[in-house]
């Protein structure tokens, strides 16, 4: 005895199709690339929390990694960042001649790597987001433990690999001393650690992603030396 398939009916048809189409469009969104701005910031700066206010309006943009780097050369004003490591300012400082800048200053927000302004007034990182170049680079997925890069070609023949690690969301500080006195200053996604992984030089390359801890989410960077491009980024 012979069995035969029934063929399928319009409505199922036209129900996986819409499943098709669905999960296509989900698949194109988490593929897109992310636009990756960092905030230059301390507690140590009462002109930082407008840009810090701004940064909260786009870290929920599933388009961009909005991160804080807070810096250490304000500390002298009288209050220690709490947040403050001398690699982020180090990492501000690197920016600054490819920019134009005679110098690292607070706040600034520098997108992909390779534009920025002051971030402050209302409206001001939006624009900086939509006015950028977009980050042109290999694939960048983290997942299992590892960081997968895929083939591509690299500016200069080699590219920085950096894990960030980051509390995500809004963390709110309240400040005793310099010139914050008395406020409580909201931060959004606010760096903790900052470490370079290794290179890329143009091949599909696998790295291991340590575990994080703490609660801390994590994301990674493929980015031109030396305060060059972003050309990746990814995060979990």
């Amino acid at each position: 005895m012979t069995g035969s398939k029934a063929k399928p009916g319009k409505a199922w048809l036209a129900g996986a199709g819409a499943a098709l189409i669905a999960l296509a469009a989900t698949g194109a969104a988490l593929a897109q690339p992310l636009t990756v701005v960092e905030l230059f910031t301390s507690q140590g700066c009462s002109s930082c929390p407008p840009a810090n206010a701004n940064l909260i309006k786009v870290k929920d943009r599933p388009d961009v990694l909005a991160l804080s780097f807070n810096v250490t050369y304000w500390d002298y004003l009288g209050w220690k960042d709490t947040f403050g490591r001398e690699e982020f300012t180090q990492r501000q400082v690197r920016y600054e001649p490819s920019l134009g800048r005679s110098g690292p200053f607070t706040p600034q927000v520098v997108v992909n790597g390779n534009a920025d302004a002051v971030g402050a007034r209302p409206g001001e990182i939006e624009q900086l987001i939509s006015s950028s170049s977009h980050a042109k680079g290999p694939s960048l997925s983290l997942d299992g433990g590892k960081i997968a890069i895929g083939a591509g070609a690299v500016p200069g023949g080699k590219a920085d690999v950096w894990l960030v690690r980051y509390h995500r969301g809004v963390v709110e500080v309240p400040v005793a001393r310099g010139e914050n006195t008395g406020r409580t200053l909201p931060h959004a996604n606010v760096v903790r650690s900052l470490k370079k992984l290794g290179s890329w030089t143009g091949d599909a390359t696998t790295l291991r992603l340590p575990a994080a801890s703490g609660g801390l989410s994590t994301a990674v960077l493929v980015q031109v030396p030396d305060g060059g491009p972003i050309l990746a980024a990814a995060t979990n």
